[in-house]
């Protein structure tokens, strides 16, 4: 720790705002993505790290230093995750409610019961590390691994997100979480073997690096045009035989180029309006943002967040994440003319 922020430390343990703000502002983002990666939920996150921010002012006075102050406010954090995990449950895919659908279903509504994973903003992850460090933070809030930490309970989540992760030792982390070093290690043999079971060995990072960013534009250019032009033979030659297409918050989903393709002619490629689209960072994946209109008077307006899931140069999977709520997390217009 430097000079000016350890001058920092005794003045936010003495109660100085302005120090205390200082010390953690160079955090923020990491901690911030830690609890989306606990939650799920990028507006979790938010209340999340507000509330375990509040709990480290409140708690600054009794910080001894026996530990970083990077490890003690991960502490913190994972504590106050934990705490909401208990009180909020897990959140889910349509993939968890119910086996896919073979054909379109029109007017698909959004039941009220359910808590529902939502999308990551890359931005929200940090430009400052190093080429590898930031490879894993996009591999560690990809979809499938997200989506597969919410099947494990909390402790599971916490532990395997603080070792694999953020680098963290079983015993830091048994300090961390008040259990002992062999709970951990249980813990994280558990944990690994359910992640194993539902993310895919080769995960996004390594595809897109085998694609290159330039194709990866391109197939994005691609899929994004076909939708505009509704262009049902070019959407078809994107995707995999076994490509899947869901869109949290509606239930149903579809697996499979002729159930996919049902869907898409019924539904985005000829009912809804007309589309335009803008590139976005999401979730380490490619990603673009979609923007409806319904009539051909009105403005273009935020619809969905779509994450596409690659293998090779052909999409395996999409998920479209339905709401105008997302578009801020990304900083997006409110609307496109």
């Amino acid at each position: 720790m430097s000079d000016v922020s350890s001058q920092d430390l005794v003045r936010a343990r003495e109660g100085d705002d302005a120090a205390f703000t200082r010390l953690v502002e160079p955090l923020r983002r990491e901690l911030h993505a830690h609890c989306y990666r606990m939650l799920g939920s990028s507006h979790d996150a938010d209340d999340a790290l507000q509330d375990a921010l509040v709990r480290a002012w409140r708690g600054m006075a009794g910080f001894e230093g026996r530990s970083s102050l990077r490890s003690w406010l991960y502490t913190v954090a994972t504590r106050t995750c934990l705490d909401l995990v208990k009180s909020r449950g897990r959140r889910a895919l349509p993939v968890d409610l119910g086996p896919s659908s073979e054909r379109a279903v029109v007017g698909d509504a959004a039941p009220a019961d359910v808590a529902w994973l939502g999308p990551y903003p890359d931005a929200g992850l940090g430009g400052a590390a190093a080429p590898d460090a930031r490879y894993e933070q996009r591999e560690s809030v990809e979809i499938a691994f997200v989506a597969a930490l919410q099947h494990l309970p909390g402790n599971q989540r916490a532990a395997l997100l603080l070792f694999e992760v953020l680098g963290f030792s079983a015993a830091e982390i048994a300090e961390m979480m008040k259990t002992s070093t062999t709970s951990v290690n249980s813990a994280l043999a558990r944990a690994r073997r359910l992640v194993a079971e539902r993310v895919p060995p080769a995960g996004q990072q390594r595809t897109l690096r085998e694609v290159g960013d330039a194709r990866v534009r391109e197939i994005v250019g691609d899929y994004a045009g076909a939708l505009e032009r509704g262009d049902a033979d070019a959407l078809v030659a994107l995707l995999t035989e076994d490509v899947t297409w869901s869109m949290p918050p509606l239930p149903h989903w579809y697996r499979g180029l002729e159930a996919v393709t049902d869907f898409a002619v019924r539904v985005p490629l000829t009912s809804c309006g007309s589309w335009r689209h803008l590139e976005v960072a999401a979730n380490g994946q490619a990603a673009v943002a979609a923007y409806l209109r319904r009539d051909a008077a009105g403005p273009y307006l935020p619809w969905s967040i779509n994450v596409l899931e690659l293998r090779g140069e052909r999409i395996a999977g999409v998920t479209s994440f339905v709401g105008a709520e997302h578009f801020t997390l990304f900083g997006l217009p409110g609307s496109l003319p």
